[in-house]
């Protein structure tokens, strides 16, 4: 082992920790172990920085927009839906439609996104055909995940290992060789879920309904927000003229959320006769969104929400008038501008053991939380004093944007349902352009008319350009820690071969089980990357694997197809942890799933695909 190697090993293996502890977010760890390789020469600047222009990175990122314009159209939604229509109320049926539907879907749309707008159908279905959701949201997360592997686009790791062919001069995977491999581990899944779920999938009663909504109008029903509307009118002498929503603090002092301000326009003169002026009073109300810094006038109209009781106390300290809701004031709630939606804490969430006040809350990210519920917990828990734990949902309100900005903080939330959805009726006019130009890129692909990375970018380009969503739409459908992450971890991929640990590696596992044949090579490789995808993500797992199994077919003289596929297909075997995706985390409260349960069904799950993987594999790409 030369200085070198140790140097690289030893970033490797801190950058493993960080990423298996989560200390640090993943992004800002691949962004330290590409400084790091350059600082300490193993890398030049030009190969450290390398990853940020890869075809790999470009080809992700556009296949975000594809999706995110697919979820936003509602074409997903649509699609999935009436797929699960034909489904009844047979649990093995259903169990076996959910798992297939969201496969097909997850062959184009991320995993995440396709979970996240199938949960609350599916949540629905449990409702009604009076199936328990455990039973059917964990066979919905492991469909998504085996749906992944069966497309080149599926799933960053295929993307990872066919550009891994093309820069050692090889020919790249096409768009339906995952396929065969693809169906006969997701048929293999479905029928081991169908008949192990009725010992091995838990049935549990979720004690909170927060879980059975499907659309924000719902959540609003569930909750009974609307007995909660009130007006309260800022009268001339109340001291409450004049300050900032800030400073009136009705949220910390009253629990009394303020979720539109109704305003009379000042009269303007519009003529002016002698002494006298000529004024116009405009009647309308002027609509305003609350922030902090909004001043309140005389004669305001706070919508507001809150316990009767807690308004009057208001009321009376501030010297407010107190009204009843109108009929049309719940739009407050839910409108396309601001609406409503169910949060979750996943298990490493910084907000965890801490309170709504001491996280600061509702200034940090925009939003006011109406509700906290827990999973076998059904008292009422308070909102300012409340020790925030995992698994924990809390019920947000504020503005569209701000919502799906929590989208980006994987770590504390996963956003439950689908706000995309309240883009509202333009934006799913465009779902039959959506869906031709979804349909001309897998001709493209399939027809390899152009490589993946120009028939993503075109696709993702048009999406935008015909209205399917804006450009700042597109940016925040890209998942950028994601994108940080392949971008980071790629140069890593570079230096373990540079220093030669790839090669030391692949001889070590060569002559270790080379003389058994490459069949347990094969199985060692899948046990290995599926152990580290459990705890990592697939994509830092396909990196760092990738290249030692390319090396090892290498000296074994074989083609490196089989190798490389099995690689990614094992990094899809996320099923054995809560926190190996975020597709396990999202389904984890709203089924009151336990690791156990993951253990239990995922383990089993992974030696079968084991099993099938090696030894389907070299039939079909021969060694």
């Amino acid at each position: 082992m030369t200085l070198e190697m140790w140097i690289t090993l030893g970033i490797l293996v801190i950058a493993i920790i960080l990423f298996i502890t989560e200390w640090l977010r993943v992004d800002v760890v691949a962004l330290g172990v590409v400084i790091f390789l350059m600082v300490s020469g193993i890398l030049t600047p030009e190969e450290a920085i390398y990853g940020f222009s890869s075809p790999v990175v470009l080809t992700v990122a556009a296949l975000f927009v594809v999706g995110g314009a697919a979820l936003q159209t509602g074409l997903a939604d649509a699609f999935g839906r009436r797929i699960l229509a034909l489904a009844g109320n047979s649990p093995l049926k259903l169990t076996a439609v959910i798992m297939g539907t969201v496969a097909l879907l997850s062959c184009f749309i991320s995993d995440m996104g396709t979970v996240a707008v199938m949960a609350p159908a599916i949540l629905s279905i449990s409702w009604r055909s009076k199936i328990k959701p455990s039973k059917l949201l964990l066979p919905l997360s492991i469909g998504s995940l085996l749906g992944g592997a069966t497309t080149l686009i599926g799933t960053p790791p295929n993307i990872i290992v066919s550009n891994l062919l093309v820069k050692n001069g090889l020919a790249p995977f096409k768009f339906f060789d995952f396929t065969p491999i693809g169906l006969i581990l997701l048929f293999a899944g479905i029928i081991f879920i169908t008949i192990t779920s009725r010992w091995l999938l838990p049935e549990r009663t979720v004690s909170t309904d927060v879980q059975r909504v499907e659309t924000p109008d719902e959540l609003v029903q569930l909750y009974k927000l609307p007995e909660g509307l009130f007006r309260l009118r800022v009268r001339r002498r109340s001291p409450l003229a004049g300050q900032t929503l800030n400073e009136a603090a009705l949220r910390q002092n009253f629990s009394v959320t303020v979720l539109e301000i109704l305003r009379t326009p000042e009269p303007r003169a519009i003529a002016k006769v002698g002494d006298r002026r000529l004024v116009l009073q405009e009647e309308e109300a002027k609509s305003i969104s609350p922030t902090p810094q909004t001043g309140l006038r005389p004669n305001d109209i706070l919508i507001c929400q809150g316990e009767p009781d807690d308004i009057a106390q208001a009321s009376a300290y501030w010297k407010l008038g107190l009204q009843p809701a109108q009929a049309d004031d719940k739009e407050a709630l839910v409108n396309n501008e601001v609406g409503v939606a169910e949060v979750l804490l996943p298990p490493r969430s910084s907000l965890i053991g801490k309170t709504l006040v001491s996280t600061h809350f509702g200034s940090r990210y925009k939003l006011t939380v109406l509700d906290i519920s827990r999973p076998r917990e059904e008292e009422l828990l308070s909102l300012k004093e409340t020790e925030l734990q995992f698994g924990d949902t809390l019920l947000v309100q504020g503005a569209w944007k701000d919502i799906l900005a929590l989208r980006k903080r994987r770590r504390d939330f996963v956003v439950a349902g689908q706000p995309e959805a309240m883009s509202g009726p333009p934006a799913q006019a465009k779902a039959p352009l959506a869906l031709l130009i979804l349909a001309g890129m897998l001709i493209l692909l399939i027809a390899n008319i152009t490589p993946i990375t120009t028939a993503a970018m075109l696709a993702g380009f048009l999406m935008v350009i015909v209205g399917c969503l804006s450009i700042d739409d597109a940016y925040e459908a890209v998942d950028w820690k994601s994108l940080v992450l392949i971008a980071g971890m790629l140069p890593m991929s570079t230096a373990l071969q540079k220093v030669g640990l790839v090669n030391l590696g692949a001889e070590w596992l060569s002559q270790t089980l080379g003389q058994m044949g490459t069949i347990p090579i094969m199985a060692t490789l899948f046990l290995i990357t599926s152990i580290f995808t459990q705890v990592i993500s697939n994509t830092a797992t396909t990196v760092l694997i990738a290249p030692i199994a390319f090396s090892i077919s290498q000296k074994l003289g074989v083609q490196p197809h089989a190798f490389l596929m099995l690689v990614a297909i094992a990094s899809s075997t996320a099923f054995a942890s809560p926190v190996a995706s975020p597709v396990n985390t999202l389904v984890m409260g709203a089924g009151d799933y336990r690791f156990s349960d993951y253990l239990k069904v995922g383990v089993p799950l992974i030696f079968v695909s084991l099993i099938i993987t090696v030894l389907v594999l070299p039939l079909l790409w021969p060694l």
